[in-house]
């Protein structure tokens, strides 16, 4: 029962929770930037390069025999996958420059200027004491 009780533990611990979460919501947020890649990024983008559906891009390796499939080397649903993950990576790159970014502007916030040191006060009178003695009186 020792395995159960500590997996069961581990299972419930903070972080596992939040890391679930975050899978979840980063599963649902690939799908809307997937559906935002292949129905509004692609159809233009192929119509720029010539009307190219990159998902129907392929080299066809072994032509349809009979009852037998074309052995196809489909690289443009390679294309496809790859621009869906550097978009992907691109926004959450942004996602997170931004929380940094914010977080910066708290912390510069929250600093306040650092109280002088006693020995400051001190040196900053002598320094006024020597700059007053190397000054000629109109006395001489």
């Amino acid at each position: 029962m020792k395995i159960v009780d500590e997996f069961t533990e581990f299972a419930m611990k903070g972080n596992v929770v939040d890391m679930a979460v975050g899978i979840i919501i980063g599963a649902s947020f690939g799908r809307i930037v997937s559906s935002v890649v292949a129905d509004l990024i692609m159809p233009p983008l192929g119509l720029l390069i010539g009307g190219v559906n990159f998902t129907d891009l392929k080299i066809v390796l072994k032509a349809a025999a009979g009852t037998h499939p074309a052995v196809t080397w489909n690289y443009g649903n390679f294309l496809q996958v790859t621009f869906d993950f550097l978009i992907v990576a691109f926004s959450v790159f942004m996602v997170i420059k931004a929380i940094n970014t914010a977080k910066k502007k708290e912390k510069v916030t929250l600093i306040e200027s650092p109280s002088p040191s006693k020995e400051e006060p001190l040196l900053t009178e002598i320094r006024d004491l020597f700059e007053k003695t190397d000054q000629p009186d109109g006395d001489s």
